[in-house]
């Protein structure tokens, strides 16, 4: 079994892993490249290896660094299958199309600005391309065995997101696994991840392999930001991701207000997509901790602002109020209308519920900027602002080595690590190898192993 690196190495972002036998070719995710513009650029260059070749497409989960380069297969030919969870599938049909559709608004912002060398910036895809590739998608379940040429494999459940699963490998007598992104293994919200099976080779993500989670109780840190701002007469704006974290916030704030922690008071959740994928959450209870009622009583209680004559209606507001609205890092969304409305007032709080990267709006504000620049204008920043730890779907390095323990992997079984900056790569693999018997090492882009 031949393992090429196509994404996914020295950066958080772009997973590809193409793997070949002698009868079958399968890439083990198909993510966009993200963030700096160097990687970026990788998104816009010939994939290196053959399309038409292509035998199947398996994805670890939803997020776009792991699926957003799909359509692009589709739009370039690929019409094999794209295996992966019932959940993934219906995440994947909300989160593929407005990539799409904030693709082609880009390109024509770019175009109507002249900002862009080409006279006529084309997006990386559209919208139609996006749900087009939907049609290519085969939904599994976890731990059902599934085979594609002399290729064998199944979903083995990791918490993280709805649908998330390690994907585990069988061929040339040989048995290999690639993490995904693993959850914690005591979420808020989501089921811990299951330990693994024995490997002969294991791809680990290393997100956090710097970095240690907050011990604080982010039940009680929500509890104390709501409570002060409602003394003050205050609204608070919660910028969310619309997967995963619009829907933990729900449950923590519904959660509080029925343990009498924090006053009644109205929630609304401002971002048609995040109200969508709240939905999906509902139908798959027994990959997160709410029950039937819990989850229900959570969509239930929290208004839901779908249109944008009801997301305009809440200028009305005159009481304390709670808005969840995208994007979680303030580069976009609705929350940018509120905060041009509210982020001037003294008695408003920005609650940031996540990682704010370097050079965006979100960022900015947690280091302490007097203003933001909003559709054109500059507008003060008055407003406390104040960052929740503790929220994050990932498992920290410690929290990893917890889950290999667990598993039933050899004492030396070798590990690639993958899915992590430089400097997380680098402490991941010290303390790996310091505090284990893993023979571990750091995947390069576009290096190959064999098994």
């Amino acid at each position: 079994m031949k393992i090429t690196f196509l994404g996914g190495t020295e950066t958080v972002t772009g997973s590809k892993f193409l793997v070949e036998t002698t009868k079958a070719r399968v890439l083990v995710d198909c993510g966009l490249f993200q963030g700096y513009k160097w990687l970026r650029k990788r998104n816009r260059q010939p994939l290196p290896l053959d399309i038409d070749s292509l035998d199947a497409v398996i994805l670890t989960h939803a997020h776009l660094d792991h699926s957003g380069y799909i359509p692009v297969l589709y739009k370039h030919g690929f019409r094999g299958p794209v295996f992966t969870h019932h959940a993934t599938r219906e995440l994947c049909d909300i989160l593929l199309s407005d990539s799409g559709h904030l693709q082609e608004e880009e390109a024509r912002y770019l175009g109507r600005h002249k900002l862009s060398k080409h006279e006529r910036p084309e997006p990386l895809y559209d919208q139609a391309d996006a749900e087009a590739c939907m049609a290519l998608f085969k939904s599994v379940a976890f731990e059902e065995d599934v085979r594609v040429g002399d290729i064998r494999f199944h979903l083995w459940p990791v918490g993280h997101i709805l649908g998330a699963a390690s994907v585990i490998i069988e061929a040339d007598g040989k048995r290999v696994g690639f993490s995904g992104d693993v959850g914690r293994l005591d979420d808020v919200f989501m089921k811990p991840p299951k330990p693994l099976p024995a490997l002969d080779m294991l791809m680990l993500e290393s997100t956090y392999g710097n970095r240690r989670h907050d011990s604080t109780d982010p039940f009680s840190q929500l509890a104390e930001v709501i409570n002060t701002t409602v003394d003050k007469g205050g609204n608070i704006l919660i910028p969310s991701f619309a997967v995963g974290r619009a829907q933990v916030l729900q449950h923590m704030l519904t959660t509080l207000m029925r343990e009498g922690r924090i006053p009644t008071l109205p929630i609304y959740l401002d971002s048609p997509m995040a109200i969508n994928v709240s939905e999906i959450y509902c139908r798959y209870e027994d990959q997160h901790k709410l029950s039937i009622d819990q989850c229900h009583n959570m969509c239930g209680t929290v208004h839901y602002s779908r249109s944008v004559s009801d997301s305009k209606a809440l200028a009305d507001q005159i009481y304390p109020h709670i808005i969840i609205a995208g994007s979680g890092m303030a580069t976009g969304g609705r929350i940018l209308h509120h905060f041009k409305r509210l982020l001037s007032k003294s008695k408003t709080t920005v609650l940031f519920a996540g990682y704010q990267a370097g050079g965006t709006r979100g960022a900015k504000m947690v280091a302490g900027a007097e203003t933001v620049k909003i559709h054109g204008k500059w507008v003060p920043v008055k407003a406390r602002i104040e960052v929740l730890d503790g929220l994050s779907g990932h498992a920290d390095f410690v929290e990893m080595e917890q889950w290999l323990a667990q598993s039933d992997l050899a004492a030396e079984t070798p590990i690639q690590l993958i899915h992590g900056d430089p400097e997380a790569l680098e402490a991941m693999r010290d303390h790996l190898r310091q505090n284990t018997r893993f023979d571990v090492e750091v995947a390069g882009y576009q290096s190959i192993v064999r098994v």
